[in-house]
């Protein structure tokens, strides 16, 4: 399904709930422990957009699982008098028009290249993060690109989903396989071993469906695409059937978005 570009300068105003956010502060000071459900929050903000969030593909918007939510991970940086677009935006996004729970996987950190937020913002967000994905009862994840030093936590983050899906009756997982901003909101490759991870979950019965997060029109905007079943050729090599899987799906997520966030997913004329 095609969406044609509309070019706008107009941006929609993001406002969080300072209500929530104080009793997410509380939560965190406190150390809890899934305590609380991120539909009902993520419902609460979404409903403070304006203008509203569009949904297109509704039909195709799963009641449960065992599914995979895939999501680009779009950002935008300020642009005149509007706030970045953060990617948490498109969790309470999907999660406020899913109807059931979504375990989501998250990053555990915000990493940067200079000395300064390395060493100041990132043991901050590392805190916050890890006490946000256990208020929601949340996987998290090292954050991306990969450290050498984290292949050993990936590793076993890796395998607390797979038995997560394992032992939960219909489960139903968002992730958003690029793991991290791309410059412009451009679709890109996940990294190395993210369709790996993803072919695992298929086999375990998993369906795949795709999400576009986008802004267009002044709008904050989701399309959801049809459900589908990943699989790749037994033929190809470990590293190429990562490789395809993580092609494949970006394939899906991109076909949904504005052509102009499609990057080298765009479909030839």
């Amino acid at each position: 399904m095609e969406v044609k570009p509309e070019p706008s300068t107009a941006y929609p105003h993001y406002p969080f709930p300072r209500g929530l956010a104080a009793r997410l502060v509380w939560a965190a000071l406190r150390g809890v422990s899934m305590r609380r459900r991120f539909t009902a929050d993520a419902r609460e903000c979404v409903a403070a957009l304006r203008p509203p969030l569009q949904v297109f593909g509704r039909e195709h918007i799963p009641v449960r699982g065992p599914c995979l939510l895939t999501i680009n991970h779009y950002a935008r940086g300020a642009a005149h008098d509007a706030a970045p677009f953060r990617a948490w935006w498109l969790a309470l996004g999907v999660s406020a028009v899913v109807p059931a729970e979504i375990h989501w996987i998250v990053t555990e950190a915000w990493t940067y290249p200079d000395v300064v937020r390395a060493h100041l913002v990132t043991p901050a967000t590392r805190w916050l993060f890890r006490r946000v994905a256990r208020i929601y009862g949340f996987s998290s994840m090292p954050p991306m690109p990969p450290d050498p030093r984290d292949v050993m936590a990936r590793t076993l983050a890796v395998r607390r989903v797979l038995a997560y899906a394992r032992a939960t009756p219909d489960p139903l997982i968002g992730l958003a396989p690029e793991g991290g901003d791309a410059p412009g909101g451009v679709v890109q490759m996940p990294p190395s071993g993210t369709g790996r991870f993803m072919l695992h979950l298929a086999r375990l019965g998993l369906k795949l469906v795709p999400v576009g997060g986008f802004e267009m029109g002044g709008a904050f905007c989701l399309r959801f695409g049809p459900a589908y079943s990943l699989e790749v050729s037994s033929a190809l090599s470990a590293g190429e059937r990562d490789r395809e899987a993580g092609a494949i799906v970006m394939r899906h997520i991109a076909v949904l978005l504005p052509p102009h966030l499609r990057g080298e997913f765009a479909r030839p004329d």
